[in-house]
């Protein structure tokens, strides 16, 4: 075995296995994969087999090698035997002592835990004096704090991506808490601003590489580096509620902008950031607005300051914008919209899926892989194959890397409902320790590897050329042909394949499917939903209730897939720990229930999706 650590602290192992096995087909089965027999399978090199995976440091793993799905057998090599449940010995791998070889280049750095801002941004004319905050709402006061003065200094590429997407990567001294900070949008509130924002520690020359990292999808590993200097004086006023608790906090600034030491320009601008959320925060936040308003600050777009002190070059768009669909659109107008949609929310969720504190952020990373991969083969008639079909197979690697965390997501939320049903002593009894801690180290291991992936070579080269894609997609020629009238007829298209094989496979299942067939009817369904929901703005609002009704389809197959997926893992996890073999017979039963009621409940909704009514347009 070989074995290595990158800078992110990744392990690395190449396990290997020599000719002399005489097998065709080999497959490592560890406690990292579940000892799943299909998911690791070494490649054959040269006169034997080889296969690398990554795995976390810091900890110890078993595992043997599965020769043509009937012999086992250990690793010659391995760091240790360690008696197993069947009388046999297992080969341990271990990376305990890998764990301490990190370089000393990216030490272990302070990060604050992600929090959401959101503020409002005014303009101030220099002359203007801060109105009365006192009872913005009922029982608060305001307090004037002392003046800050604040140091900062911007990074950026030199195209500024960061800043045209509206992100900011920022050292700024003179304030509590760590000095670098990464703010990523969250979402459009009109004239608020609302991003998420991460703080970390680090010297003000170097930038961390967990702050790169994050931002990583938009630079796409372009160089960083200063842009700006803004040094603030800061006025702020503190607004507490009638109990003492802070409310917001409205900060008067006067920005002095500077480049490589040359002074550029200033100006003002007043902040209201809430702390406090729900209707009281919007009533503080409008109430601060209106008083701001009226005393002479002017509304304008909520822009970052780094934007205000560049002006135009940071206001040019994002490498990717979203085209508008035009009222007489065509097939070609759909593409466009629906490569450039994907591709922004495949770079948006990026840095959440990084972080690792929002589910949904690896969920709708995946979707919007598994959508556009699924779009760009619906729309093959009027794309060129040669360049779109290596962007699918590089699509769907991805959705796979994503895939494995989401899923162990989904199963980890399953097993703490399912786990919540059982009586208090069994829900915190060994056995269910047992899964708990089975499922944070597969979700680990799942994380390290997706975290791999998403700092690979591999990976940047597709999200660059996904901003090629969104930017110009490959038509042919007899793309350019097409009219309103004749892109209809061709969405249409699009929709009828899929929806009958989805009839073809459903109508081919006896009284009694199997779990395998009701998945394939999943699978198809899903693939059926994709097409019309990239079709829907060209037939609407037919194509809508249709994709509607098939996601219902997809949704009670998806469920049903779950339980058989949720009881493969219980089985394997109850392996050699008997501690855990009552609850895990408990939640089976529960699992088991769920299948039969879902199987009851799937011909009613089938029934629904594949109505007349629904489809005659099809």
């Amino acid at each position: 075995m070989i074995k290595s650590i990158d800078r992110w602290g990744t392990a690395s192992v190449t396990f290997t296995l020599p000719a002399t096995v005489q097998a065709t087909r080999v497959a490592i089965c560890g406690e990292w994969n579940g000892w799943s027999v299909g998911r690791d399978v070494m490649d054959r090199v040269g006169d034997g087999f080889s296969l690398t995976i990554v795995l976390q440091a810091g900890r110890a793993y078993r595992f043997r090698y599965l020769l043509d799905g009937q012999r086992w057998e250990n690793d010659r090599d391995a760091d240790a035997y360690v008696p197993n449940a069947f009388g046999t010995d297992d080969s341990l791998v271990d990376l305990t002592a890998l764990a301490t070889l990190i370089p000393a280049a990216f030490p272990e750095r302070g990060k604050d835990e992600p929090t959401i801002e959101r503020e409002a941004k005014l303009a101030a004319p220099p002359g203007l004096s801060i109105p009365d905050l006192n009872g913005l709402v009922p029982g608060a006061t305001a307090r004037v704090l002392p003046v800050e003065r604040l140091d900062a200094t911007y990074y950026d590429t030199v195209d500024l991506r960061l800043a045209r997407s509206g992100l900011t990567l920022r050292h700024r001294g003179g304030e509590s808490g760590p000095p670098w900070t990464v703010k990523l949008p969250e979402d459009d509130r009109g004239s608020d601003l609302v991003r998420r924002e991460i703080r970390f520690e680090g010297p003000i020359d170097q930038v961390p590489n967990e702050a790169a990292d994050l931002v990583l999808a938009t630079t796409r590993a372009r160089p960083l580096g200063p842009v700006a200097s803004l040094t603030t004086v800061r006025r702020p006023v503190e607004i507490r509620g009638a109990t003492g608790e802070l409310l917001a906090e409205v900060v008067d600034d006067t920005v002095s902008v500077s480049h490589d030491q040359n002074p550029t320009g200033w100006f003002r601008e007043v902040e209201v950031e809430l702390h406090t959320s729900g209707g009281q925060g919007d009533r503080v936040l409008q109430a601060a607005v209106s008083r701001l308003l009226g005393a002479g600050c002017e509304a304008g777009p909520a822009l970052p300051k780094l934007v205000r002190a560049l002006g135009e070059p940071a206001a040019r768009p994002a490498d990717v914008v979203v085209p508008p669909m035009p009222p007489s659109a065509t097939v070609v107008d759909l593409v466009r919209n629906a490569t450039a949609r994907a591709v922004a929310q495949i770079i948006h969720h990026d840095p959440g899926a990084r972080l690792g504190d929002d589910p949904e952020d690896v969920h709708k990373l995946r979707v919007a892989a598994r959508r556009l991969r699924s779009d760009l083969h619906s729309f093959a008639a009027v794309l060129d194959p040669a360049r779109t079909e290596a962007i699918r197979s590089e699509l769907g690697w991805l959705g796979g890397v994503v895939g494995v965390v989401r899923d162990t997501d989904v199963l980890s939320a399953r097993l703490a409902t399912r786990l919540a049903a059982l009586p208090a002593a069994e829900a915190d009894g060994a056995g269910a320790r047992r899964l708990r801690v089975l499922l944070e180290r597969q979700d680990g291991d799942a994380r390290t590897a997706m975290l791999t992936a998403l700092r690979d070579a591999r990976y940047l080269h597709l999200l660059d050329t996904l901003v090629d894609l969104a930017a110009a997609p490959p038509f042919r020629k007899a793309a350019a042909k097409l009219t309103p009238r004749t892109s209809q007829r061709l969405a249409s298209k699009v929709v009828q394949k899929p929806w009958r094989r989805v009839v073809e496979a459903v109508e081919a299942l006896g009284p009694d499917p199997s779990d395998a067939q009701l998945h394939e009817v999943r699978i198809l369904a899903k693939r059926s939903r994709y097409a019309a929901e990239a079709a829907s703005p060209l037939l609407r609002p037919a194509a809508a209730r249709f994709a509607a009704a098939v996601a219902d389809l997809q949704t009670v197959l998806g469920d049903h897939q779950d339980t058989v997926l949720a009881e493969a893992w219980l089985r394997n996890a109850v392996v050699g720990h008997p501690e855990a073999d009552s609850t895990v017979r408990r939640l089976i039963v529960l699992e088991q229930e769920r299948r039969h009621a879902l199987r009851a409940q799937w011909p009613a909704i089938w029934r629904k999706a594949n109505a007349k009514k629904l489809h005659t347009w099809v």
